[in-house]
């Protein structure tokens, strides 16, 4: 049976400390003690419901932890100030110099930024490998290897991997599974399917309203903790602190996270069906043209549907800047980045959320200068939005 994430969300209650149906945000930076040894006790961490400095925790980023950990359905979870945050706090938490890394090749580009670019300064090295393709990942392995690292749904290609099979890799290893799940939540759950630690990017769909950035690392308690770690942690040491008002506003985004998947996800494969019908090049898990279609089939809930997420590929850099200014223009939606918002977003990855990818390994990895990635909105009337793309595709002759 499919682990349920929303049913979980649902049972949980909070009460604000006057009685509110929120619970009451804690806009402070620092708590006080009754006594000296208290103080003393809670650096030491060997307290339990006592608050000393919002770098180290906060009510109000507990509270949104505990949400995430029922999304997921993890032990813990920890937020922080940004996607980012959470990847480069896990990633140096469990590697040190000397280390190496088995990361999908295929991963938002900051992710590969840093682990090209700056995870070399620690001697950290990385073998970036087709995650879909079990024997790559296998054959990448050495006695050095800390951790395998991978997107549910790939960022922006749509790949997807088995997150089971990878599991039992790294299982029989013994090596963690790192997943990025922000663009599949409530659609997969990589720690159901064997995944040790679950980033999101609380930015995108969790939060749904484009006002804020922030993060989270679901796991277990022991290793949530460790990043907490006053002496050691990396979570804690490299101050990758989300804000107390931002988490009570995306803890009280997530109560209609249900609802917005199911409908990002309608909206996504109406379109994807209908151009694929017109002849476009376009890539979606939810068609079975889609080389990983099976495999997101096996391992989705289908009550939130193949995701938001979609790819057309209109043939060149010029094509693709011309529709979305178009579109644009159209009140389709925005030409930028990111995803989950209420209105379509879309943007052309080569050029903008991957270009700290090569373009020797973009064009590689097939990712092409005229893939346009679309972050379906929320529309309510999805047919007039399919003619209206249709029309500005037939304007500029691109169908």
């Amino acid at each position: 049976m499919k682990y349920k994430g929303a049913d979980q969300l649902q049972d949980l209650q909070y009460f604000g400390e006057f009685g509110g149906v929120n619970p009451s945000i804690s806009d402070s930076s620092t708590y006080t003690f009754l006594s000296a040894k208290t103080m003393f006790d809670t650096f030491e961490g060997n307290t339990e419901g006592c608050y000393l400095y919002s770098r180290h925790s906060s009510p109000s980023n507990l509270y949104l932890g505990e949400a995430l950990a029922a999304l997921e359905g993890t032990e813990t979870a920890n937020v922080t100030g940004s996607g980012m945050g959470a990847i480069t706090s896990v990633i140096l938490q469990l590697c040190d110099a000397g280390d190496h890394i088995v990361s999908s090749r295929t991963i938002y580009g900051g992710t590969y930024a840093f682990m090209k670019n700056f995870l070399k300064k620690f001697d950290i090295r990385i073998s970036f490998v087709d995650t879909t393709n079990i024997e790559s990942v296998t054959e990448a392995i050495t006695s050095k290897t800390k951790l395998l690292y991978c997107e549910s749904v790939s960022n922006p290609l749509l790949e997807v991997t088995d997150i089971a099979q990878m599991s039992d890799i790294a299982k029989m290893n013994g090596i963690p599974l790192v997943v990025d799940n922000t663009f599949s939540p409530l659609s997969i759950s990589p720690a159901k399917l064997g995944a040790d630690i679950v980033i999101h990017s609380l930015t995108k769909f969790i939060n749904g309203t484009s006002d804020c950035v922030a993060g989270a690392i679901c796991g277990t308690t022991e290793f949530c903790l460790s990043l907490k770690d006053v002496n050691s942690g990396a979570g804690m040491l490299l101050g990758s602190t989300l804000d107390s008002l931002r988490a009570a506003s995306i803890l009280k985004n997530m109560r209609t996270l249900h609802i917005r998947m199911q409908k990002h996800s309608e909206n996504a494969l109406f379109l994807a069906q209908n151009f694929e019908k017109d002849g476009l090049k376009v890539v979606y898990p939810g068609l079975s043209s889609h080389k990983d279609h099976s495999i997101m089939t096996k391992q989705f809930n289908p009550e939130y549907g193949y995701g938001g997420l979609l790819t057309i590929d209109v043939g060149s850099i010029d094509k693709a800047n011309a529709l979305m200014e178009l579109m644009q223009e159209k009140n389709l939606g925005y030409l930028a980045v990111s995803l989950g918002f209420y209105k379509t977003l879309f943007s052309a990855p080569g050029s903008s959320t991957s270009s700290e990818i090569p373009i020797e390994e973009q064009l590689e990895m097939g990712l092409s200068n005229g893939l346009i990635r679309f972050s379906i909105g929320l529309d309510s009337n999805i047919e007039l939005t399919y003619n209206t793309m249709k029309s500005c595709l037939q304007e500029l002759r691109i169908m």
